[in-house]
Formats: structure tokens, C-alpha cells, sequence
């Protein structure tokens, strides 16, 4: 049983917006495929950290949550900011129950047990935030921290991951910084990145804490190990 995790899928299966178009994105969803098959066992869990499908409404995902339903392994899926179909939780709870998706939760204001380790996360929001987002911002530092208690109220140790980078080149996204630094979090996953962006992505050690980037196309669209079979 191991734990892996990968970042902007930006499946399209349902929705005419191939990525293919961008370099290093082609054939993209085949790749996706045949990687997953290859190294996801159907005991492991797989976190999606977000951009996960170009869908406008929850009853559109149906073509790409059934494109996922058929890799092997749990799927945990948390918001991007591509991610217009997102809902509230209790919706996309009953969604993926009536449709039969039920290798499938989500991760939102909340967190899942994993060994010794409790998965937590959130979206996020940019670095640059300007001042007429600023309670998106604050909203997504609450949700932070709310999920990152739920794992040590669990007793675990937490693990998160985030789809936009709270560090990118020089720049810093100050709040969630300081909500990391709040509980002492030792390791960090993000997305969002791609192309020429991915050359300023703060990928080791910053701050005490280890960063990495994984974006479907940095990685070469192979899901990311972060915990080994044990």
C-alpha cells in the first residue's frame, strides 16, 4: 500500500479543451493512462491536488471522473483553480455516490488517515493576491488550518498539499507561510506551475520545511511517490 500524489490533470474528456496544444502536453491523457497503470496498485491511494478536469458543472465530470474511476487505486481530490465545478463537500459526496465513483473523497476543510500520516490541504490562492481577494485568501488560510488540526486531532502527522505554490521564486504567500510555520509542517506539495513557470518553483528545503512540485507535466504525467508500500 503506498501513497502517491500528482497535480493538474486538466482532463477534458467531457469538455473540448485539450491541453494538447502546449508543449509537452501531447497525447497527455494516454500518458496519464498507461503511467498510472504501470506504477498504482489498487490498494494505494493517489492525491489529486487539484485542476483536475476543464468540466463547468458537477453533472459535467461525469466522462472524466469515469476516466478516473478506471485507474486503479483511492483518489483523493482536492480544488484548483480550474476547478469550476466544484460544489460543497456534501454535494460532491452524493455525486460521487450516485454515480458510483466510490474510490473516490474529497479532501476539504478535512483530512485522511494514512499510517502514521494524515493527508491535509486546501487550494490555496496566489502570492499576489490583490486587496478584492483578500477574503478568498483568508478563506483558504482557514481551511488550511482547519485541516491540518483534523490530521493531529487524529494524532498524525501532517502531510500537505496545495495546488497554488505558497513560494515561487522570490515571492511569498505570507498567510499561508504562516500557517505552516504555525504547525511546525515539515513537508509540502503543490501544483499550478507549468511551462517556463516550473523554472522558479522552490523544489527542497526552504524555511525548515521540503517542497516539491508536482504538476502533471513536470512530472512527466507519472504520479509522484511520497510514502513507499508499508
Amino acid at each position: 500500500m503506498a501513497l502517491y500524489a500528482i497535480a493538474d490533470l486538466h482532463l477534458s474528456i467531457g469538455e473540448n479543451k485539450k491541453m494538447d496544444k502546449f508543449s509537452g502536453w501531447e497525447d497527455y491523457e494516454r500518458r496519464i493512462r498507461e503511467n498510472w497503470h504501470s506504477i498504482v496498485k489498487p490498494e494505494d491511494t493517489v492525491i489529486i491536488a487539484g485542476d483536475i478536469c476543464w468540466a463547468m458543472k458537477l453533472t459535467d465530470t461525469v466522462a472524466d471522473f469515469t476516466f478516473l474511476h478506471e485507474l486503479p487505486g483511492k483518489k483523493l481530490l482536492m480544488k484548483g483553480n480550474h476547478d469550476y465545478w466544484w460544489s460543497t463537500k456534501k454535494k460532491m459526496d452524493d455525486w460521487l455516490l450516485l454515480n458510483g465513483f466510490d474510490d473516490m473523497s474529497i479532501l476539504f476543510n478535512n483530512a485522511f488517515a494514512y499510517g502514521s500520516y494524515a493527508v491535509c490541504g486546501t487550494r490555496g490562492w496566489s502570492y499576489d493576491c490583490p486587496e478584492n481577494e483578500r477574503n478568498v485568501l483568508l478563506r483558504e488560510v482557514g481551511r488550511l488550518e482547519t485541516s491540518i488540526q483534523a490530521g493531529l486531532d487524529m494524532g498524525l502527522e501532517p502531510l500537505v498539499f496545495l495546488h497554488y505554490p505558497p513560494v515561487y521564486g522570490d515571492y511569498v504567500c505570507v498567510e499561508i507561510m504562516e500557517v505552516l510555520r504555525k504547525f511546525g509542517i515539515r513537508r509540502v506539495w503543490y501544483g499550478h506551475l507549468h511551462g517556463a513557470a516550473r523554472n522558479k518553483a522552490v523544489t527542497g528545503e526552504y524555511e525548515g520545511m521540503t517542497f516539491r512540485l508536482i504538476s502533471a507535466d513536470y512530472l512527466r504525467f507519472v504520479p509522484q511517490l511520497i510514502l513507499p508500500d508499508g
